[in-house]
């Protein structure tokens, strides 16, 4: 096994018994590393997580499967490009830069989606990481339910308020504004989901 690695650095390979951790990630049958840094190896019931940890800079990554809290950019009729803030319940020093690709807005209609009728630059998004299939930005989707915008400004600089899963309607002058819209659970049923 390897103390030290960089980026892209195949580390060993990934199934029942080993599976990637933080600072990793899994492709094609083998766990890679995705920060530069000393690789760490623990077992958690009866399974061994491979991370590499780095003394300097944040340490943690979004592994597939992981909701992220990303701010959106820009807009083309292609793709969101977005900032992400935070990963699980963990914030970011640095933005890690991610793309949702049209067809991954929603889950269904993907033909027919409109970026600009789904997200508009400065919303507040949640997000699940899909598997990593290019080195230059993290790929996310929207397309469940419980995802999508989470917080977005109207023009009049005030919080939307979803009444719709396709809409959001600014308090002040009313007007309404389409959004993949997220339906973010209080608390206290995610409590009670989870009983």
């Amino acid at each position: 096994m390897i103390n030290f690695c960089v980026p892209g650095t195949r580390l060993c390979l990934a199934g029942d018994t080993h599976i990637p951790g933080t600072g990793t990630y899994e492709r094609k049958g083998y766990i890679y590393s995705s920060l530069a840094g000393i690789v760490k190896i623990t077992e958690k019931e009866k399974v061994f997580v491979v991370e590499v940890q780095t003394d300097k800079g944040q340490n943690i990554v979004p592994n597939p499967g992981d909701v992220v809290t990303a701010e959106v950019s820009v807009i083309t009729q292609r793709y969101a490009r977005c900032a992400i803030k935070c990963i699980r319940d963990t914030p970011l020093e640095k933005p890690l830069r991610a793309l949702i690709n049209r067809e991954e807005v929603q889950a269904t209609n993907k033909d027919q989606i409109e970026i600009h009728k789904s997200f508009r630059p400065g919303d507040i998004i949640l997000a699940r990481v899909l598997p990593i299939k290019e080195l230059q930005s993290y790929q996310l989707t929207t397309a469940e339910n419980e995802l999508g915008v989470a917080i977005a400004y109207s023009d009049a600089d005030a919080q939307m308020v979803p009444i719709s899963w396709t809409e959001m309607q600014c308090p002040v002058t009313y007007n309404k504004e389409y959004r993949k819209v997220a339906r973010v659970l209080p608390e206290s049923d995610k409590v009670d989901k989870e009983k």
